[in-house]
């Protein structure tokens, strides 16, 4: 009798430990499959990039940290989105779009007021303390060319954009996607208007 309770004893701290075993290889597959979803969806979906400088006060301030969404993106009209280069930056940029391919844009330095396709834009939900009111590299109005964006910052007077030849028109195979929402500092947590 007592060898028939030894050997049930010996069995079951044998099926605890191949359990156990088991258990630890489910969790570490399921660790690993989770490490390459997250991977490949910050790689290829989202990303989470910081602000640097003043140039899109007051709807981002430096050091913010936004999530952008890029896959299967494409610019529209308002969208705040990131610049991987420009023709004559080589770091990336944060930038309002203002007008599309095809789109004619037309800025009154007097006023300050950015017209596009004969309308006037209402930027008042975006803009503090005027608009556009530094000079441009360029004559207006002009046509987006095919392929590319117009872009500005929302604080005009300090941003390099679309205005300026460093930055120009900005093909679209350069934006890397569009800033949905601020995620730190947690004070300032929420969606970009």
């Amino acid at each position: 009798m007592k060898k028939a309770d030894s050997e049930t004893k010996k069995e079951k701290q044998e099926f605890g430990a191949a359990a156990f075993v088991v258990n630890c290889y489910e969790w570490v597959e399921a660790l690993i499959l989770s490490l390459i979803i997250v991977t490949v969806l910050f790689s290829f979906a989202m990303r989470i990039v910081s602000v640097s400088g003043p140039s899109m006060l007051p709807t981002l301030r430096s050091d913010d940290r936004v999530l952008l969404f890029s896959m299967f993106y494409q610019p529209r009209q308002g969208d705040v989105v990131v610049i991987t280069h420009t023709r004559g930056l080589s770091e990336p940029i944060i930038k309002r779009v203002i007008a599309l391919e095809n789109q004619t844009v037309d800025i009154d330095f007097q006023s300050g007021t950015v017209v596009v396709d004969g309308k006037k834009m209402d930027e008042s939900r975006y803009i503090r303390n005027g608009i556009t009111t530094q000079p441009s590299d360029y004559r207006f109005p002009l046509t987006v060319p095919k392929g590319s964006v117009f872009v500005l910052g929302d604080n005009r007077p300090v941003s390099n954009d679309s205005r300026s030849s460093d930055v120009g028109m900005v093909d679209q195979r350069l934006i890397l996607g569009r800033a949905e929402w601020v995620l730190y500092p947690f004070g300032r947590f929420g969606k970009i208007n």
